[in-house]
């Protein structure tokens, strides 16, 4: 497919820029440098997110200000990436008194298969996704869609363009981050090993 001019992708997928309020009184937030967490103002431009539809009750949440995805890694760790990748997947289900929960569609407890979900603490503060139990406070969030919007697919293969025009690595929160580069720069393999979830 080298061949042919790319023509930018049509919208096609109805989602919603939304707020989403935890039962803990905080509104989920992403600053402009990818940091996730509370916020207690409702009037916060970073606490919009693009919630876009990628398969059958699964989205992806994207910053509308910073324009990064929320993704979670094999750890259970939340991070920021500036790409779409199969870590920015979330399941979208309507738990007990119409709070909505979202967990990692691909990494769960290995023995006994429940889910990691999204978690903000009383604090307001992220955690981390095999800590957070879908029957607690800390997972139940309530969307308050702001408008409905059309958006073009995340695509996967939009990864390897980026990763070619920009050597970033996705943005993770603090020192998550500060290793990551230190690692880079010490072990700059000859073929990127930037492989999603492997």
């Amino acid at each position: 497919m080298e061949g042919k001019e790319k023509a930018p992708a049509e919208p096609q997928l109805k989602g919603i820029v939304t707020r989403l309020f935890s039962e803990q009184g905080f509104f989920l937030q992403m600053q402009p440098d990818g940091t996730i967490g509370g916020n207690k103002d409702e009037n916060s431009d970073n606490t919009l997110f693009n919630l876009i539809p990628v398969g059958l009750r699964v989205v992806a949440m994207q910053g509308v200000k910073a324009g990064l995805y929320v993704a979670m890694n094999a750890e259970g760790f939340l991070y920021t990436s500036d790409v779409f990748t199969a870590e920015c997947k979330f399941k979208e289900s309507v738990f007990e008194n119409y709070y909505v929960i979202y967990s990692s569609t691909l990494y769960r407890q290995h023995e006994s298969g429940r889910a990691w979900f999204l978690g903000l603490n009383k604090d307001g503060v992220i955690m981390k996704g095999n800590r957070v139990k879908k029957t607690k406070p800390c997972s139940h969030f309530v969307p308050r869609p702001i408008e409905v919007c059309m958006y073009k697919e995340p695509s996967l293969h939009e990864l390897e363009e980026k990763l070619l025009k920009s050597s970033r690595s996705p943005t993770m929160n603090s020192e998550e981050r500060a290793r990551a580069l230190e690692q880079e720069e010490e072990q700059q393999p000859e073929d990127s090993t930037e492989q999603d979830g492997s």
